[in-house]
C-alpha cells in the first residue's frame, strides 16, 4: 500500500484473526489499498460491506470492532504501527526545524535540488497567484476548480525550480503549509468536519500534477529506462533495457532483424501504400493484412525508440484501427486479439455472468447494487454484446475499481475533436457516445489523451483495441485498473505468463506473480464451476 508498511498492517489484522490464511490476508491488504485506505484514522470509515467480498461477515466485524477499540483507547498503539513513511517524516522534520533555527538566507534553486530537505524552506509563491484567486483565499471563499488547476499549476512549477522530481513527502509538507496558511479555503472538510489530516486531496492533486509535468516531459508511452547514450550501444539490447512491463506476455517484442525477404526501401514502399489506403473511404482488408504483417519490423522498431504518439498516427495509420492492431497484436503476442476473446466469453462468459449475478451478488453489496443498475441499463437488449458489457461492468464492480478509468461517456452526438481530451485518463480509455453502453452505437478510443480511432462501430471491437493498446504501445496498466485488467487478460486473451506484471510497479512493493485478488476470483469459479457439476 502507498502509506501503509504491509508488514505492521498484516500483523495488526493477524492479531485480531491469527487463523487466517495468508493468501486471504494478502487479499484483505489489497482491498484496504483499492479502498484508499492511508492513515489510521481512514479506518474509522470502513464499513462491513467493504471487506465481505474477502472476510466471513464475523471476520470482517472482529476486525471492525478492533478498529474501532484501537481508535478510541489507543490500546493496540495502531498509531505508530499505521503511520505512513511520510507521516513519520514529516514528524521529524518538525521537531528537527523547531530545535534548530532556519538559515536566515533562502537557499537557491540550485542548493534545493542537491538538499533533500529542500521543502522546509521553500517559500508557496502566493505573489505570483491570480488576483481572483488571492481574493478568494484572503476572504476564506472556496476557489473555484479552474482556480485551484491554477493555483496547482503555478505551485508545482515553482516546485519543479527547486526540485527536477518533487517526492511525495515534499507534496505532503508543501500541502500543510498551504492548508495552515488557508485552511478555510483548502482545508478538506465535509459538513463543517475536517476529514483526515485536512490536506490529503492537496497532496494527491500537487502529485497527479508532478506525474503529468514529467510525464510530459518525454513520450509518454515509453514507460522504460533508459540508459544515456554514452552507453547505448548494439552491445546493450532491447530486452535488456525493457522494463518487465513491456516485455510481459509478448513473444515477439523487438525484432533484432528484419525479414531477409524486405529491404528498408520496401518496408517503406510499403509504408506509403497503407498511408494511402488508410484516406480512402473504403479499402480491402485484405490488402491490409499482409502489408501490416510484412512491415511489423519498422512498426515495432519505432514504437520501442519512443517515436511520440502523434508521430506513430501519421506515419502508421493503421496501427491504430482494429485491423492493423489486430495484425501487429497477433505478431507481438502470438494472440489472434478478436477470435480469442470471444471464444472465452463463448465457453468463460456465462460462467463468470452467474458467478457474479448470483454467488457475489449475495456476498457483497456493491456488486448487487451493480447487477441492479446494469439490469435496469440494459433492459430487453440480447446478445453477445450486451453480455460483454454486462461482464467488463460486474468485474470492475468485484475488484471495487473505478469505471471512469476505462470508460468516458459523451453525448451521443459529440464527435472526436469535440471531446475534451484534458479531462480523460493517459492510458488506454473507451470513450462512450451515449449516456451508456447499452445506449451507444458507436464508440471511440483515446489513448496518452488522444483520440486515436473516433469511429469503433461496437463495443467488442472497443475492448479489443483498448486492451491491445497496452501491449502495442508498451503502456502499464494503471494500479486503479489492475486487477480488472489482469483478470481480462488471463480468463479472455489467454495471456498468462508465469513470472512478471502488467501493472505499474510500486516501490519497496513485493510483486506477485499474480495478483492475489485475480487468483481468489479464478479460484473461486473453478470451485462455483465444480459445485455446480456435482
Amino acid at each position: 500500500m502507498d502509506d501503509i508498511e504491509p508488514s505492521n498492517i498484516s500483523s495488526v489484522i493477524t492479531n485480531v484473526l491469527p487463523d487466517l490464511p495468508t493468501s486471504i490476508l494478502n487479499i484483505v491488504l489489497e482491498t484496504l489499498q483499492s479502498l484508499g485506505v492511508g492513515t489510521t484514522e481512514d479506518l474509522q470509515y470502513i464499513q462491513e460491506a467493504d471487506l465481505l467480498t474477502v472476510l466471513r461477515p464475523i471476520q470482517a466485524r472482529k476486525l471492525l470492532a478492533a478498529w474501532k477499540q484501537s481508535t478510541e483507547t489507543t490500546e493496540f498503539h495502531s498509531q505508530s504501527t499505521f503511520t505512513s513513511p511520510v507521516s513519520s517524516a514529516c514528524s521529524s522534520v518538525s521537531l528537527s526545524s523547531s530545535s534548530t533555527p532556519s538559515p536566515s538566507p533562502s537557499p537557491s534553486p540550485r542548493h534545493l535540488i542537491a538538499t533533500a530537505d529542500w521543502f522546509d524552506s521553500f517559500q508557496i509563491p502566493w505573489e505570483k497567484l491570480p488576483e481572483a484567486l488571492m481574493q478568494c483565499l484572503e476572504r476564506g471563499k472556496r476557489p473555484s476548480s479552474k482556480l485551484c488547476r491554477e493555483l496547482i499549476r503555478i505551485v508545482v512549477s515553482e516546485m519543479m525550480h527547486a526540485c527536477a522530481s518533487p517526492g511525495k513527502q515534499a507534496s505532503t509538507e508543501v500541502a500543510k503549509k498551504m492548508v495552515e496558511k488557508y485552511p478555510r479555503s483548502l482545508q478538506d472538510v465535509i459538513e463543517g468536519d475536517v476529514v483526515g489530516t485536512g490536506y490529503h486531496s492537496l497532496v494527491k492533486q500537487l502529485q497527479a500534477r508532478i506525474e503529468n509535468v514529467k510525464r510530459s516531459s518525454v513520450p509518454r508511452i515509453l514507460k522504460r529506462r533508459r540508459g544515456s547514450d554514452e552507453f547505448d550501444t548494439d552491445e546493450i539490447t532491447a530486452e535488456q533495457r525493457a522494463a518487465v512491463q513491456d516485455t510481459y506476455g509478448c513473444i515477439n517484442w523487438d525484432m533484432e532483424f528484419m525479414p531477409v525477404s524486405e529491404t528498408l526501401e520496401r518496408q517503406q514502399e510499403k509504408k506509403d501504400k497503407m498511408k494511402v489506403l488508410s484516406e480512402q473511404a473504403t479499402f480491402s482488408t485484405e490488402e491490409v493484412k499482409p502489408l501490416m504483417k510484412c512491415t511489423y519490423f519498422s512498426q515495432r522498431k519505432a514504437v520501442n525508440s519512443g517515436t511520440d504518439l502523434q508521430s506513430l498516427m501519421e506515419e502508421w495509420p493503421f496501427l491504430f484501427k482494429e485491423i492493423g492492431m489486430a495484425v501487429h497484436f497477433h505478431e507481438l503476442t502470438g494472440v489472434s486479439l478478436k477470435e480469442t476473446f470471444l471464444g472465452n466469453v463463448e465457453k468463460k462468459g456465462k460462467r463468470v455472468l452467474d458467478f457474479m449475478k448470483i454467488v457475489c451478488a449475495d456476498k457483497s453489496k456493491q456488486v448487487l447494487q451493480a447487477v441492479t443498475k446494469l439490469k435496469i441499463l440494459r433492459g430487453q437488449l440480447e446478445g453477445c454484446s450486451e453480455d460483454v458489457k454486462d461482464l467488463v461492468l460486474l468485474i470492475l464492480s468485484y475488484f471495487n475499481e473505478k469505471e471512469e478509468k476505462l470508460f468516458c461517456y459523451v453525448e451521443e452526438t459529440c464527435m472526436g475533436k469535440e471531446v475534451q481530451v484534458e479531462n480523460l485518463p493517459v492510458t488506454p480509455c473507451i470513450i462512450v457516445r451515449g449516456t451508456s453502453c447499452y445506449a451507444a452505437k458507436q464508440f471511440m478510443l483515446s489513448v496518452d489523451q488522444k483520440i486515436v480511432n473516433d469511429h469503433i462501430p461496437t463495443f467488442i471491437s472497443a475492448v479489443c483495441m483498448m486492451f491491445a493498446s497496452y501491449y502495442c504501445f508498451n503502456i502499464h496498466y494503471p494500479v486503479d485498473l489492475g486487477s480488472t485488467l489482469e483478470f481480462i487478460q488471463r480468463c479472455f486473451f489467454n495471456i498468462s505468463p508465469e513470472k512478471g506484471t502488467k501493472v505499474e510497479t510500486k516501490k519497496n512493493k513485493k510483486q506477485l506473480p499474480v495478483n492475489p485478488r485475480v487468483l481468489t476470483l479464478i479460484a473461486d469459479l473453478s470451485d462455483h464451476e465444480w459445485r455446480e457439476t456435482c
